[in-house]
Parts: structure tokens; sequence; C-alpha cells
């Protein structure tokens, strides 16, 4: 199996939060897909682990209101794509800072 790549989407100013958690597993997932989504204290539980787990978190209220409607375990529709795509790309670049600066990133 190959390695998932995490993220998660989120609005936290909102009440109730939202939150949803994607993964894509390059190689195998024709798309990203929602593995996680919630409100409320759902949201909160995702957005805990999230941070536990070092994955980043992005905040767009409008795609995860977007991505809140797709069921769970299924790939993203086409229309979100590039909405996705730019947050993979910010999972990426980041991933690529802390490994060229890993001494920053200790607790």
């Amino acid at each position: 199996m190959r390695k998932e790549v995490p993220s998660l989407v989120s609005h936290l100013g909102e009440k109730p939060r939202k939150a949803v958690a994607l993964g894509y597993r390059k190689g195998v997932d024709d798309a990203p897909r929602v593995l996680a989504k919630g409100t409320g204290e759902i949201a909160k539980k995702i957005i805990q682990i999230a941070r536990a787990k070092g994955i980043p978190i992005q905040e767009d209220p409008v795609l995860v209101g977007l991505l809140s409607e797709v069921d769970l375990n299924q790939e993203i529709p086409p229309l979100l794509y590039r909405a996705v795509a730019e947050v993979l790309a910010f999972v990426y670049r980041l991933r690529e800072k802390r490994s060229c600066h890993p001494a920053r990133n200790a607790p």
C-alpha cells in the first residue's frame, strides 16, 4: 500500500465548526477521497486528531461546505479537483519545508 497524503480543510470561525479530512494515495486513488467530515464536536475532534498527527490544516469555508456534501470514502467530484489540488499543493510545500528544516519542527 502506498502512503496516503492526508489533509484537512476546515472552517474554524463558523458556529458550528466544520471539518473535512481528505486522503489521496498516489497510484491507487483516481482522486482524493473524503476520509472524515463533521460539524460541532465531531469537527473539533477531527481537527484535534489532525493537529496531534501533524496533518496540515487549511481553512477554507467555501471548500469545506462543498466537500461536506461528498459521501464518506467517496472520491471528490471533478468540479472540485482544482480547489483540492491547491490544498494538496499546500500540504506538499509544507512537508518539503519541514524536511529541509527538521530542527525547526522538533517539539
